[in-house]
């Protein structure tokens, strides 16, 4: 199971990202997909997630500005994400699990910087 996110970049503060995860190896659906981001010298943090059944999560950090998307029967997630503050800078991973990555598997993130 591979993941590749995408989309990320440089923003002022205010502005709008929309992120995207492509999956690849597997046919299986997956049970759910979620987006992390880690911060410099920071643990990876949950930033929101999309169940099969269509449940969303979002850490209380981004409610209200990001919107996750996608379908996990198709294989597909997004991120978007409105007015971003200088603490939304990480690095975005997307993360994902089926019956193929029953722990979860990863994407090598991408990186997100938003200026003051």
């Amino acid at each position: 199971v591979r993941l590749v996110e995408s989309g990320g970049g440089l923003v002022q503060s205010g502005g709008s990202l929309r992120l995207s995860c492509v999956t690849s190896g597997t046919s299986n659906k997956f049970i759910y997909m979620a987006w992390y981001r880690q911060a410099p010298g920071e643990q990876r943090q949950f930033v929101a997630r999309l169940t099969l059944d269509g449940l969303i999560t979002y850490a209380n950090s981004v409610k209200g500005r990001f919107i996750i998307s996608g379908d996990p029967a198709k294989n597909t997630v997004a991120l978007q994400m409105n007015s971003l503050k200088p603490e939304d800078t990480a690095v975005y991973y997307c993360n994902a699990q089926n019956i193929e990555a029953p722990n979860g598997a990863w994407g090598r993130g991408t990186q997100v910087t938003v200026s003051g």
